[in-house]
């Protein structure tokens, strides 16, 4: 059976976000719980990444990460260099862009090397050309 953890963003996901939906979908789907939504320190979010992560078989894995939480799983694949399943990153947050300026530390610069699973990442053609790079170095641009 595949394992569905879902990553939200700065803030969390509300009760009608879809992040919300696929974790009330089934059993498998479980949003990874982080210290504090509104003020996130990076390696905290990895690090609750990877103990979740360790309950399971790897490769039954997929991360479903939204906004910061994309930035998160490229952080956290980036340090712990496990093989999962794969991941699926919507909307990732551009954490070096000037108008970035909500209080997430750690975050930035994103990694911009290859991820070592499969990945969709689903973005406008229009984001910055960091997002860009990323989306390029993994072959994967929706």
């Amino acid at each position: 059976m595949t394992n569905y953890l879902i990553i939200p963003g700065l803030g969390n996901s509300g009760p009608e976000h879809w992040q919300t939906f696929f974790e009330k979908s089934g059993n498998n789907y479980q949003r990874i719980i982080q210290t504090d939504w509104d003020a996130p320190i990076c390696n905290d979010w990895i690090e609750a990444i990877d103990k979740v992560i360790a309950s399971y078989d790897p490769s039954t894995v997929i991360l479903i990460g939204h906004s910061l939480g994309c930035a998160t799983i490229a952080h956290w694949e980036s340090k712990y260099k496990r093989q999962i399943k794969g991941a699926f990153l919507v909307a990732p947050s551009d954490v070096e862009a000037p108008q970035y300026n909500f209080p997430a530390k750690g975050f930035d610069p994103i990694p911009l090397e290859i991820i070592n699973f499969k990945t969709i990442i689903i973005t406008k053609s229009n984001c910055a050309k960091l997002l860009n790079e990323l989306c390029k170095n993994n072959l994967i641009y929706a």
